[in-house]
């Protein structure tokens, strides 16, 4: 029966490159030039502590075993998942072929690859169940994906909102119990943001932006010609930088008709903000980029990071939507 594989793109960086190349890959780059099919997990050990011998023998044991994983145990039909922490999407597709290495791939962090043909629909986070979704949060490169997650990755893949009650078998556990402790933590806080509805998540833009040191006013419901939220030192819009915030709730990313529209409304002495939860395809950020008027793009991630390092100084009312407490763990 096949399996299915979660393989990380350098924490999702890669993902439009996957899907792109037809390939899933990883990095290991002094690895990558003299690992080879049918080396031993000790072997690759033994050669991760000399490349890097300042590393701590249980990293090597971790990395040397997810390449081991990658060059030997997965197979050509096997499935891959990979997922994008920007958007929120995970992308699934069949392995097509054997290992090769990349040596011309290596700068851009892929040297080690598998051929895959990715399926056309991505699958949408908030689709999956928590169980799910607690099991794909591992932050290993490398691991297999319990046989009731990729049944629900698959039924999503094929266009089919998943509905499958599962209390998914537990992935292997890394060495170090506290390991990836916070990219954890940031994927169940974006879970909770997710759920706001519209008006909550434009309250919670607002307030964050109060706690960066603006003042706000925030459009009544109903149309806003493209400002959600004016933001700016006096809280008039009178005194620059003044900042035009267009906030999109939604699944599905924003393209480059939806920057266009909101660029067209913009005074010279604009600042564009946009945050859309459901993501940017590449074109809009190359509008984005050619745009006359400064704009910076916001996805569900970075509102989430954003938060998390202003929160201490938000107000009473944002901490509402948003629950959180720090936790210490040793550094």
């Amino acid at each position: 029966m096949a399996k299915m594989w979660m393989i990380r793109g350098e924490a999702g960086r890669l993902y439009d490159e996957f899907r792109d190349r037809g390939v899933a890959a990883i990095s290991w780059s002094k690895l990558a030039p003299d690992a080879k099919p049918g080396m031993s997990k000790k072997q690759l050990t033994q050669l991760y502590l000399e490349r890097e011998p300042h590393v701590k023998l249980g990293t090597a044991i971790s990395g040397a075993a997810q390449v081991w994983r990658f060059i030997n145990e997965i197979e050509v039909g096997d499935w891959i998942v990979t997922y994008s922490p920007a958007n929120r999407t995970y992308l699934v597709g069949k392995v097509t072929g054997p290992y090769q290495h990349k040596s011309e791939w290596v700068t851009d962090d892929m040297p080690m690859i598998r051929p895959v043909q990715w399926q056309q629909n991505e699958v949408q986070r908030d689709t999956l169940s928590q169980s799910s979704k607690n099991t794909l949060g591992a932050t290993l490169t490398v691991f297999l994906v319990p046989d009731l997650t990729m049944e629900e990755l698959l039924l999503g893949a094929e266009g089919r909102t998943p509905s499958i009650p599962t209390n998914a078998d537990e992935v292997e556990p890394e060495l170090n119990p506290l390991a990836g402790l916070e990219s954890l933590a940031i994927e169940r806080i974006k879970d909770l943001v997710s759920e706001l509805d519209w008006s909550e998540m434009q309250d919670l833009v607002a307030g964050l932006l109060r706690a960066m040191g603006y003042k706000t006013q925030v459009s009544p419901a109903g149309p806003d010609r493209g400002k959600d939220i004016i933001a700016s030192p006096d809280g008039f819009g009178f005194e620059n930088p003044r900042i035009i915030v267009e906030v999109k709730h939604r699944n599905g990313q924003m393209g480059t008709q939806q920057i266009r529209s909101f660029l067209g409304g913009r005074h010279k002495d604009d600042r564009g903000l946009y945050v859309s939860t459901g993501g940017f395809s590449k074109e809009a950020y190359y509008e984005a980029e050619r745009a006359s008027v400064p704009l910076t793009l916001w996805t569900l991630d970075n509102l989430v990071r954003a938060l998390i390092e202003h929160y201490e100084q938000t107000d009473s009312e944002t901490k509402r939507l948003v629950p959180l407490k720090k936790t210490y763990v040793p550094a």
